[in-house]
């Protein structure tokens, strides 16, 4: 029997239920999670954002999570070169991402490997955003 490895990154920062619902949700649908916690550096360099939660404690966190296998920390700005390391089956992504380039070109470079996209719903009710312009409104 094969296994099934998926792979659902994320800053993972003010952890919240909509980061617990893709974790939950990514391991219904396969044998061994792996999460990837995305580094200071890259959340710099893609987002322009600073996380509150440093690295090392979001992946702490992050592991202690009973759906999740293996967390491992996300440097490479390429998901194909996280996958030549990782070699996962399917890919977890909010579909926040679905239809738009970015997602696309996502699916069309993971298919070339034989990687699945599976978009999960993105958590409208919470999110790391909202939560760090409520702190900043609270320390004026």
């Amino acid at each position: 029997m094969t296994r099934r490895v998926g792979y659902a990154a994320g800053a993972f920062d003010l952890f919240h239920i909509g980061h617990l619902n893709i974790l939950k949700h990514a391991k219904s649908q396969c044998d061994h999670l792996i999460a990837g916690v995305v580094s200071d550096e890259m959340l710099e360099l893609t987002k322009g954002i600073t996380p509150v939660i440093p690295l090392a404690e979001r992946l702490e966190i992050v592991r202690s999570i009973e759906y999740v296998d293996e967390a491992v920390p996300e440097t490479l700005p390429d998901k194909l070169d996280t996958w030549r390391e990782l070699r996962f089956d399917v890919f977890f992504k909010g579909d926040d991402w679905r239809g738009t380039e970015k997602g696309l070109r996502l699916e069309r470079e993971f298919a070339a490997v034989g990687v699945e996209v599976v978009y999960f719903p993105y958590t409208m009710t919470t999110s790391s955003t909202q939560l760090r312009k409520a702190l900043a409104a609270l320390a004026g």
